[in-house]
C-alpha cells in the first residue's frame, strides 16, 4: 500500500519548469588533445574541470537530498528531481570523457583520489554548510556556462564531440542554476553564511583549478610548451573571461541576489536550436519538434 501511494504521488508531481533531463551520445575518443581554440592552456583547464565533475556533481546532489524532505513546495520538489537527473547525466558523460583521456597518459587517478578524500570530509560538515557550498559552486558553473554560450566565437574551433559535451553541459547548468539556491532559501535563508561560504569556495576553487591545470600542462609539457601562440591566446581568453564575469560573480554577495536575475534566455534559445539542427542531439531535437509543428 505504501509503495502504491508513493507511485501515485510521483505520478501527480508537477513537471519541472525549464529543466529537461537529456542523455548525451558523443564519442570522447574522437576529441583531439587541444580541443579548445587549439590552446593547451584552455584545453587543459577544461579537462581539469572535467576531472572534478563526477565527484563534485554527486556531492551537489547529496547536499540537496540532505534536506529534500524539508521542502514542502511541490513545484520545487519537481525542480529538485530534474536537477538530480541532469547532474547524474553530467557525471556519467564526464566520467566517459575522463576515462578517454587516460589514453594520453594524463595522471588523473591520483588527483581524483585526493578529491574523493576531500569529498568524504566535506560530507561530514553540517547539511546547511554543504548546501551553501553547492550554491556557491552552482553559481560558478552557471557563470562559466553562460560565458561560453554568450561568446560563440570561443566555440568555433571545437570539433563536434567536444562541442556537444560542453554546450550541452553549459545549457543544463543554466537551466538548473537556481535549484540549490531556492532549496537553501526555502530551508535556511541565511545570507550571512551563504556569502561567507562563497568566499571560502572562491579561494578553494581558484587554487584547485590552478593546481590541476598546471599538473596536466606539466605532464604534457613536451607538446604544450612549444605552442606559444595557442598558450598566449588561451591566457588572453582566460583573463578576458574573468574580467567580464566579475560583476556577475560579485552579484552573489548582494542580499537580493537570485540566480534567475541573470538573463540567459536568448543564448539558451540560440544554442538549443543549434544543438538540435547542427549537432543532431536527440534530446534537443525532441524539444524543437513541437515548435516546428505549431
Amino acid at each position: 500500500m505504501t509503495q502504491v501511494t508513493a507511485e501515485k504521488s510521483y505520478l501527480h508531481r508537477p513537471k519541472a519548469i525549464g529543466i529537461t533531463v537529456r542523455r548525451l551520445k558523443f564519442n570522447p575518443h574522437a576529441i583531439r588533445r587541444y580541443y579548445f581554440a587549439n590552446s593547451p592552456v584552455m584545453s587543459h583547464l577544461l579537462t581539469a574541470l572535467s576531472s572534478t565533475f563526477p565527484i563534485g556533481e554527486q556531492f551537489f546532489v547529496h547536499s540537496v537530498r540532505n534536506v529534500r524532505d524539508r521542502v514542502q513546495d511541490p513545484q520545487l520538489q519537481a525542480q529538485i528531481a530534474a536537477f538530480i537527473g541532469q547532474e547524474a547525466m553530467h557525471s556519467k558523460a564526464h566520467r566517459e570523457f575522463n576515462n578517454a583521456w587516460r589514453r594520453d597518459d594524463y595522471q588523473l587517478d591520483r588527483f581524483q583520489a585526493w578529491l574523493a578524500r576531500k569529498d568524504h570530509h566535506v560530507k561530514s560538515l553540517p547539511p546547511k554548510v554543504q548546501l551553501a557550498i553547492t550554491c556557491a559552486f552552482e553559481h560558478f558553473t552557471a557563470l562559466l556556462g553562460g560565458y561560453i554560450l554568450r561568446h560563440p566565437e570561443v566555440l568555433s574551433t571545437l570539433d563536434d564531440d567536444a562541442a556537444k559535451l560542453w554546450i550541452w553541459h553549459a545549457i543544463e547548468e543554466i537551466e538548473h542554476r537556481a535549484v540549490a539556491f531556492e532549496v537553501y532559501q526555502h530551508v535556511y535563508n541565511d545570507h550571512r553564511l551563504r556569502r561567507m561560504i562563497m568566499r571560502s569556495v572562491t579561494a578553494g576553487f581558484a587554487s584547485l583549478t590552478f593546481y590541476s591545470t598546471s599538473q596536466l600542462f606539466l605532464q604534457d609539457k613536451k607538446n604544450s610548451m612549444p605552442k606559444i601562440g595557442g598558450n598566449l591566446f588561451g591566457l588572453y581568453l582566460l583573463a578576458k573571461m574573468l574580467l567580464q564575469l566579475l560583476p556577475e560573480y560579485l552579484s552573489y554577495y548582494r542580499k537580493d541576489f537570485h540566480p534567475a536575475k541573470i538573463n540567459y534566455s536568448h543564448s539558451l534559445t540560440y544554442w538549443k536550436q543549434r544543438m538540435a539542427t547542427q549537432y543532431q542531439v536527440e534530446g534537443f531535437q525532441q524539444e524543437q519538434q513541437p515548435q516546428l509543428l505549431s
